[in-house]
């Protein structure tokens, strides 16, 4: 469905304002605080922000964080800057900004759904304002974008960056996994300023950059089981289809492969998971490819989704400078570095994934979601990573799947995910998860489809059965309606 045009103008009318006050403190020569979420998303929504105020040759600094707490909050009283702001973040956290920041001039740059209401001395700009879907028409670092380009047309150059942010945070919901909403005007931006290449072809991790059997054994995204990080099988696969994996001395990339070798694996791929019991249509094998052409085509940063994927692992393997650096434009010793630190996080992905199978209680089904139980072993940043895959593979993808793991002694991290068909009809997981870790002393909220908490340990068990309760409650109202 097309973002209505007055819903536009209204969002980009906010975007201008917001561009207006931070020209205004960057001309003054005031210190400009900028926190960031630390997925592909926050990465990137700093990244744009931090070159747009380089640009403006501001006084500035860039704090990637995991949340809006107290200690951060307390930071931000501390250092008094002229101006705060927080990109892909702050909108879910009004509250505690309007009661400890009542004296500080924020902006908001963000497109979760908003938990409280705006102060005056906060300016905020998000979507769901003007009606316009957060979770999958722009995302935090379209929102970042567009304010970029009212500081300076100039900044139509970090279009594609944008794009990278709408892929990590699994914006492409549209036909074939396109990008639509807000985001087509991003795309747009960045296809006619000769930054980016959109075309349909199949999709995997390093399409471009790997062989084509390490390319299968990286895909996480749909989880494929038994191939994904197996690359001895994944070679076996190929074999067995008469897909030479080499030409000559040299391996093949998937864009090496011919129509006819493409929907032979396409089919193999297909009746794989259907023998493992998931649903046929399960697996998005087809589907639109961003491909940035100003970056090297032997790095991962030339496939929009690849780079994603190294701009959140560097945010979750708590490497987050790496990826900021990158999106500011280092090309050197932190592309290098955030490589190793991509390897390190494709292994980590499949430890969790195989210690999580081990067990049958670490994955379990009640009556209206799944729960994963990451516990201590699984870092909590990783949790909601794990989340979005699994939310491609388990069999019943009717039922959302809310997995956590132990922050520390007094926060356990909570990711909660389901499918559009659920929200296409009222199921709405960032109310239920507010809903219920306000409920246990905890904090909760995001998008309709994703969503998350911090909940104390002791009041794990009794959120999780309250989540039950709430979505089952729904979805019986929802069949009623229907």
């Amino acid at each position: 469905m097309a973002t209505e045009e007055p819903a536009i103008t209204s969002f980009t009318s906010d975007a201008s304002k917001a561009g207006k006050l931070i020209s205004e403190r960057a001309e003054d020569d005031g210190f400009i605080h900028v926190v960031s979420h630390l997925d592909a998303d926050g990465l990137a929504a700093a990244g744009i922000i931090g070159k747009a105020l380089w640009r403006l040759d501001a006084n500035f600094r860039v704090r990637i964080q995991q949340w809006v707490d107290e200690k951060i909050v307390g930071e931000i009283a501390s250092d008094s800057p002229k101006l705060t702001i927080l990109t892909d973040l702050g909108s879910g956290y009004l509250n505690v900004l309007n009661e400890k920041l009542p004296n500080h001039q924020i902006v908001i740059l963000d497109h979760h759904q908003a938990v409280g209401n705006v102060s005056a001395n906060i300016l905020q700009v998000n979507p769901h304002d003007h009606g316009i879907d957060g979770s999958k028409e722009i995302s935090g670092a379209g929102v970042a974008y567009f304010v970029a380009k009212t500081l300076d047309s100039s900044n139509a150059d970090l279009a594609a960056l944008a794009v990278v942010g709408a892929l990590g945070d699994m914006q492409d919901k549209y036909e074939q996994r396109a990008l639509g909403g807000l985001n087509k005007i991003v795309v747009a931006d960045a296809v006619d300023g000769g930054h980016l290449k959109v075309e349909k072809d199949l999709m995997f991790f390093g399409r471009e950059t790997r062989p084509i059997h390490k390319a299968l054994a990286y895909t996480t995204s749909p989880f494929l089981a038994g191939i994904s990080g197996e690359e001895d099988k994944s070679l076996a696969l190929l074999l067995s289809l008469g897909i030479k994996p080499k030409q000559g001395d040299k391996w093949r990339a998937l864009r090496d492969l011919s129509e006819e070798e493409k929907r032979n694996l396409r089919s193999a791929l297909s009746d794989h998971l259907v023998s493992k019991g998931y649903p046929s249509d399960v697996l998005s094998l087809v589907g639109s490819v961003y491909t940035l052409v100003c970056e090297d085509p032997w790095t991962p940063l030339r496939d929009a989704r690849e780079f994603s994927v190294l701009l959140n692992s560097a945010g979750r393997m708590e490497k987050a400078g790496l990826g900021l650096a990158i999106c500011m434009g280092d090309r050197s010793s932190a592309l290098e570095q955030a490589i190793i630190v991509l390897e390190e996080y494709r292994r980590a992905i499949t430890k969790y994934l195989r210690w999580l199978m081990e067990q049958p209680d670490r994955v379990s089904e009640l009556e209206s979601i799944y729960v994963i139980r990451g516990g201590d072993f699984i870092n909590e940043k990783m949790i909601g990573t794990l989340s979005s895959i699994l939310s491609t593979t388990l069999p019943k993808l009717e039922k959302p799947i809310i997995a956590y793991a132990v922050a520390d002694e007094a926060a356990v991290k909570v990711s909660a995910r389901t499918l559009e068909i659920m929200t296409s009809k009222g199921l709405d997981l960032g109310e239920i998860m507010r809903v219920a870790a306000e409920k246990f002393k905890g904090k909760g909220g995001g998008h309709d489809v994703a969503a998350g908490a911090q909940v104390p340990p002791e009041n794990v068990d009794a959120f999780i059965k309250l989540v039950d309760e709430l979505v089952k409650k729904r979805v019986e109202t929802i069949k009623g309606e229907g």
